[in-house]
């Protein structure tokens, strides 16, 4: 039985051609041109229970193990297939398994389901699955062609009648009705000519089933819709962060003191009651905190869900009951046949049933990165038969199982859906990524400061709780002071209420919010710049992101082929941007100085760049290459449905050149079909490499355009065009091919394949006769190929490959600058991906290259001494890029991750932070990442880099400030407390409020809103382990908070004397003098926090602090807010703040002193960081980085074994002296026991199940002795470089004497 296909007709009806293939543009509906079929053999996967090769291995390892047992708690109903057996068939892709099934047949009897008609009438019922969708209307096809237009929103191609019992006018020809004459669908099953096979399949309750008890058994094709959190479980999930928890109580102590202080004990009159507002305070910045935090996180979820639910909403095109409709996604159904069109992404999982020339790429989906061609079942056991019989290479490229999330290149054809939604190929894997985020480096280290501060500030509370309570216990004791028994007890109060207070003066505050804030302005200014945040932590965690493997296929490249090098004739060689790519030209080639025959150098070469190839082709040459790419094509162009822009669909080969010429701005393709009178038509074939078409010029004159494999087509030229520069002549001159044009011509596709280009030959060939004389046509267009294909004339050589996108060299160059290791990890084999690696500067002196099929068999040893030096992962599987994370991570690299496929996903998921692509990533990428690049741009990362260390440093800006002052609020507050009688503070409650909120709010808007810069990529990434506090920060923190307590309690306790004051015995007089005092300090410890805060911009040793400042709006707009706001205090402040109004004197003095801050900065800049980082590490204030855990956890023994080990030491050394002593016995254990000679230990056996189940739980693995440095192992007929010979590749401007290359250099080759 052929294919059905749709093709248009001019009243825009739909008939199907069993004969139509994927024919030429050129062909109208009418015309009389059929391409002949493909002789070639398609090939097949080898197809075993095992899998398909290494391909199906990598993509079973990828994904979450297909449970069978699953299915077995499912009712299959009159179903005779359950829905993970199902899933199984493409989980790896297993031709034997679907054999076992009763191949296609049984499986359509098994799923109730008809190859042409679909799901039957009485299955569809009344159901509104049937009805037509408005929201899938029709697109209006421009294009004449059959099958243009096809894409992922393709349109229904007639109207549906409202009743479903009407069958609309759609005709299906046979085999032998191409005359028009047909059949109605409305006929019998019989009536269609299907064999007898199919004719019996109509009968069975699984033909009866409705759709919903397919969904029953089989699912609905959705997911089920994460449960985003809440706004409230948001907030909630923020105030479980350690800081804040520790803010809490410290609110709520705080606020029930102040209570207590205000309204239960009596105050001095005219002193406002406002104790509690200190904990209000702090409720205040805690609810900031969670309410900026947690809507941020629901804004960026919803946004996310925006983008992705616009994706879901599209169509797909199925047969049911004979008519083929648009139905939404979400309503397709185990059992409908779908049809697949170029451009389609595939919704579900199937199995091919009939089509032509339908070939999908999967890259998205399993890494593949060659396009897979689909063809029957049927066929595919011919080819199994065909290969045992020829004893040929496994076939490759080939199967029948359409995988979801796979894209259709080209051809049409139908298959029968196997499994949806969470059962699918694409739906499991998205399951399997939802997950939990885990906690960011920051925040491990925020948390373990949180901890710090609340156990150094309980410390001191203690202690001043102990010392006051000393003298609190003298004082009753020896009754030196007069107080009633509610005044002691008031007096105990008082010293519970300061110790509390001291803990609360302890506790940063501001901490949380200005992560929060710095996060939040930091993610919505990376959405100016296409970054899409989903995570919040994602973007502090990119500051110190130490490696980045990145994807190459749409990451690095623009995953479209493009044409960027070639020559016209054999003389102009052209390159795509040639000023950056000079090496892309032959044209300057040295001479070979070993072959003098041939070894004359080329003078008439000249390069240009591809840009100015008009003003260097004549006219003429222009026309006649431009019509030898475009009628001489299959390739169309149409809407991509995601994007909307028109895009060439086909084979990418041909697509490149359609692109070309439309970039050159030459005549429209399709113009030109049209105009073509196309006599005869040259398939593309596997055997010769080369397609063609023959077009009559006029009555007597005829052309030939081939293009095809460089190497092949080249030899059979015998002419070349001549290209003179700038020429405007009409006329094309051709010259013939002496020795010194061939060997030109050598040269250049050599040249070009050393660079992993494409080459396509593209010749031309005229006839003043059809058919030619001397052959024997048995019509006009079938003259055979071998007549056409000699004496050809050359028109020019094109070099095709997936170039690099804009900006990528400068990307990795500024990655490499930040201290950030790029390493690339394709799927795509070994030569692609060395070379795009060299073009981006990837891959360097002191690299290596590995392929994932040996680096996946690594010990864990050579894993860890590898990957630092790894830059290349070439043909690595989903699981490969999962363990370079997972190992670099122990490494205790940060790492970043990049994809765009669907086999992207777990290692997206597994890295710190991953990247996925906006417009050309999968859903499944999306999902699994933190940050989305919506401009698809690599360049975007180093955005991101800079970004994240942009709120790293604003948090550190203001930890350098915050604690300074909490240190000195600290230290103030426990001696001027114990140096009281009263036990009262230097500052009172309303004073260290404001201080607080200049401390923590605005300190926290202002810090955290400096702005990226470029400066910030001229440093190394801190490593995991690298201490919250750096040198610079510890020597700034305590030199400010040891001035500000120095010049705070001079004037606290020698404030009068220093103003002149002398003691008064008037009360009031004496008062107002303490008050200006009291003033006094309050203003200069307020001054020194705001210049502390300029101070705190730098956290280096560079002295400009005021870099950048005018591009910080909020900060000067704050700063400014802060003095006016102190002015105000001082001039009507009064009693609230226990303050009064001051001379100029008093003003000069806070100044001054405030001001000495900047200059105090820059001095302690100047002090050399080597002693004093001496000196931190030897007071354990900074860990020592000489010093190198000796012992790895994992590599222990667990502590089961340990036991057991102990024990039977022990008893050794009591019962087995004897045994120790015999010299036999001695040697027996320490010779080498080989594997070949083990034998059973009864005794020992009894223990095996104890100590495997305890050292699973445990988490113990034992490790193999054996590794890379000896992979013969035992066997010493193995040779180390004859297993790993050429698996490894050192860069060759690796020095000699590099550690890799003493290493690995026995086992590598460098290329």
């Amino acid at each position: 039985m052929q294919p059905l296909t749709p093709q248009h007709t001019g009243d825009g009806s739909t008939i199907v051609s069993p004969t139509q293939t994927h024919c030429d543009g050129a062909s109208d509906a009418d015309a009389t041109t059929v391409r002949e079929s493909s002789r070639s053999r398609p090939k097949l996967d080898e197809p075993s229970s095992k899998g398909s090769g290494e391909g199906a291995h990598e993509e079973r390892e990828a994904r979450p193990a297909l449970d069978l047992a699953q299915d077995e708690n499912i009712d299959a109903g009159p179903f005779r297939f359950k829905p993970y057996r199902l899933a199984s068939l493409v989980d790896p892709k297993n031709l034997d398994l679907l054999k076992e099934m009763g191949g296609v047949t049984g499986l359509l009897q098994g799923l109730g389901t008809h190859r042409k008609k679909g799901l039957s009438r009485k299955a569809l019922g009344k159901s509104p699955d049937v009805s037509y969708h408005e929201s899938f209307a029709p697109r209006v096809d421009k294009d004449p062609r059959p099958g243009a237009g096809a894409g992922d929103g393709a349109s229904q191609r007639h109207d549906r009648e409202p009743e479903a019992s009407d069958v609309p006018k759609l005709v299906l020809t046979g085999p032998g009705d191409e005359d028009g004459g047909g059949i109605s669908l409305a006929g019998s099953r019989t009536d269609l000519g299907e064999d007898a096979g199919d004719a019996e399949q109509g009968s069975g309750s699984a033909y009866d089933a409705n759709l919903e008890e397919r969904r029953r058994v089989f699912g609905a094709n959705t997911l089920p819709t994460r449960k985003t959190k809440s706004l409230l479980q948001l907030m909630w999930l923020a105030l479980k962060d350690k800081v804040l928890v520790l803010l809490s109580i410290a609110a709520i102590v705080s606020l029930a003191l102040g209570f207590f202080q205000d309204f239960g004990t009596p105050r001095p009159a005219g002193e406002p009651p406002v104790d509690w507002v200190e904990g209000v305070a702090i409720m205040v910045a805690i609810i900031i905190v969670v309410m900026v935090g947690s809507v941020n996180d629901w804004q960026k979820e919803r946004q996310f869900q925006a983008l992705n639910e616009r994706k879901e909403e599209r169509g797909v095109k199925v047969i049911r009951d004979g008519v083929d409709m648009i139905v939404d996604i979400k309503e397709v159904v185990v059992g409908d046949v779908a049809l697949v069109e170029p451009g389609e992404i595939v919704p579900c999982d199937g199995v091919f049933l009939s089509g032509h020339n339908v070939k999908c790429d999967e890259s998205g989906a399993t890494g593949e990165s060659d396009a897979i061609k689909k063809i029957s079942y049927e066929d595919c056991l011919k080819s199994v038969a065909e290969e045992g019989a020829g004893g040929g290479d496994p076939l490759k490229h080939t199967d029948c199982f359409m995988i979801s999330g796979s894209k259709v290149q080209e051809g049409y054809g139908s298959y029968v859906v196997i499994a949806v939604g969470t059962r699918s190929f694409n739906g499991r894997i998205m399951m399997a990524l939802r997950g939990d985020s885990e906690n960011t480096p920051l925040q491990l280290k925020l948390n373990d400061l949180a901890e710090l501060i609340a156990k150094l500030g309980s410390a001191a509370g203690l202690v001043l709780f102990v010392a006051l309570m000393i003298r609190f216990f003298v004082q009753l004791g020896t009754h030196n002071v007069q107080r009633t028994p509610s005044q002691w007890g008031i007096a105990f109060v008082q010293i519970l209420i300061i110790s509390v207070t001291l803990i609360v003066v302890a506790v940063p505050e501001g901490l949380p919010l200005a992560v929060t804030l710095a996060l939040a302005f930091a993610t919505k200014r990376m959405t100016k710049e296409n970054l899409l945040v989903r995570v919040l932590g994602s973007c502090e965690t990119m500051a110190n992101a130490s490696v980045i493997c990145t994807d190459k296929t749409g990451t690095l490249t623009q995953n479209a082929m493009t044409v960027v090098a070639g020559s016209v004739g054999i003389h102009c060689k052209f390159v795509h941007r040639l000023e950056d790519n000079k090496a892309r030209t032959n044209a300057d080639e040295e001479p070979n100085v070993r072959d003098t025959s041939s070894s004359k150098k080329h003078t008439e070469d000249f390069s240009i760049d591809l840009a100015s190839i008009n003003d260097t082709l004549s006219p003429a040459i222009q026309d006649l290459l431009n019509k030898a790419i475009a009628i001489n094509s299959t390739a169309f162009e149409d809407d991509d449905p995601e994007t909307g822009k028109r895009v060439f669909v086909g084979s990418k080969t041909e697509t490149a050149l359609l692109k070309f010429a439309k970039e050159n701005g030459w005549a429209d393709y399709k113009e030109l079909r049209e105009a073509a009178d196309i006599v005869q038509m040259l398939p593309f074939s596997s055997d010769r490499k080369a397609m063609g078409v023959v077009v009559r010029l006029d009555k007597r004159h005829y052309r030939v355009y081939l293009k095809g494999a460089s190497e092949i087509l080249t030899k059979r030229c015998t002419r070349h065009i001549v290209v003179e520069r700038g020429s405007k002549s009409d006329e094309i001159g051709t010259s013939e091919i002496d020795d010194s044009a061939r060997d030109n011509i050598q040269r250049t596709i050599i040249f070009y394949a050393n660079q992993t280009l494409r080459t396509i030959a593209i010749c031309y060939r005229d006839f003043d006769s059809w058919p030619p004389p001397g052959t024997n046509p048995e019509s006009e267009d079938e003259v055979p190929y071998e007549d056409l294909s000699s004496n050809l004339t050359l028109i020019g050589i094109t070099g095709i490959e997936d170039p690099l996108r804009p900006g990528v060299r400068e990307a990795v160059a500024d990655c490499r600058k930040a201290g950030v290791a790029v390493k690339m990890c394709t799927g795509d084999n070994v030569l692609t991906a060395r070379s795009i690696a060299l073009q981006c500067g990837i891959y360097s002196a002191g690299g290596m290259i590995m392929e994932g099929p040996v680096f996946r068999q690594l010990e864990k040893q050579d894993l860890l001494e590898l990957v630092p030096r790894l830059q290349v992962l070439a043909r690595s599987s989903p699981e490969d890029k999962k363990l370079l994370v997972e190992t670099l991570r122990e490494l205790g690299e940060i790492v970043g991750v990049t994809g765009d496929g669907t086999n992207d996903g777990p290692a997206l998921k597994t890295a710190d932070v991953g990247f996925s692509m906006g417009i050309a990533g999968t859903e499944v990428a999306k999902e699994a990442s933190d940050i989305i690049l919506m401009d698809d741009n690599f360049a975007s990362i180093v955005k991101a880099i800079m970004w994240g260390r942009c709120v790293n440093d604003a948090v550190r800006k203001f930890l350098q400030f915050q604690i300074s002052t909490n240190i000195t609020a600290v230290i103030i507050t426990f001696v001027s407390a114990v140096a009281s009688a009263q036990e009262e503070s230097v500052l009172s409650a309303v004073q260290l409020l404001w201080i607080n909120i200049i401390m923590d709010t605005f300190a926290a808007l202002a810090l955290a809103t400096d702005p990226a810069s470029p400066v910030l990529l001229d440093r190394k990434p801190d490593k995991k382990t690298a201490p919250l506090f750096t040198v610079d920060m510890y020597k700034q923190i305590l030199g400010q908070s040891a001035y500000q307590t120095i010049i705070t309690l001079i004037f606290h306790f020698l404030g009068a004397r220093i103003l002149g004051q002398t003691h008064s015995d008037n009360t009031s007089t004496q008062n107002h003098n303490n008050t200006i005092v009291q003033t006094l300090v309050f203003n200069l410890f307020v001054f020194a926090q705001i210049f502390n805060s300029i101070n705190s911009r730098r956290l280096d040793n560079h002295l400009n602090v005021f870099a950048g400042i005018t591009r910080n709006y909020y900060f000067m707009g704050i700063t400014l807010l802060e003095v006016a706001v102190q002015i105000l205090i001082v001039f009507v402040g009064g009693a609230a703040f226990q303050v009064t109004r001051i001379g100029g004197r008093e003003w000069g003095i806070g100044l001054a002193l405030g001001f000495v801050s900047l200059p105090l900065g820059a001095l302690i800049r100047c002090i050399p960081n080597g002693p004093i980082e001496r000196f931190f590490i030897k007071i354990r204030l900074l860990p020592n980085p000489d010093v190198l855990p000796t012992v790895r956890d994992d590599a222990q023994w667990n502590s089961a074994i340990q036991l057991v080990r102990d024990n039977l030491n022990t008893f050794a050394h009591v019962r087995g002296g004897r045994v120790r002593a015999s010299s036999y016995v001695g040697k027996s254990r320490n010779a080498r026991l080989a594997p070949e000679s083990r034998v059973a230990l009864p005794s020992i056996m009894t223990m095996v199940p104890t100590l495997i189940a305890s050292s699973i739980g445990a988490g113990w693995a034992p490790q193999s002795p054996t590794g890379l440095s000896n992979p013969a192992s035992f066997d010493p007929s193995k040779s180390s470089a004859a297993l790993w010979e050429g698996k490894i590749q050192i860069h060759p401007e690796t020095k000699a004497d590099d550690p890799v290359m003493q290493r690995w250099g026995p086992v590598a080759k460098r290329t």
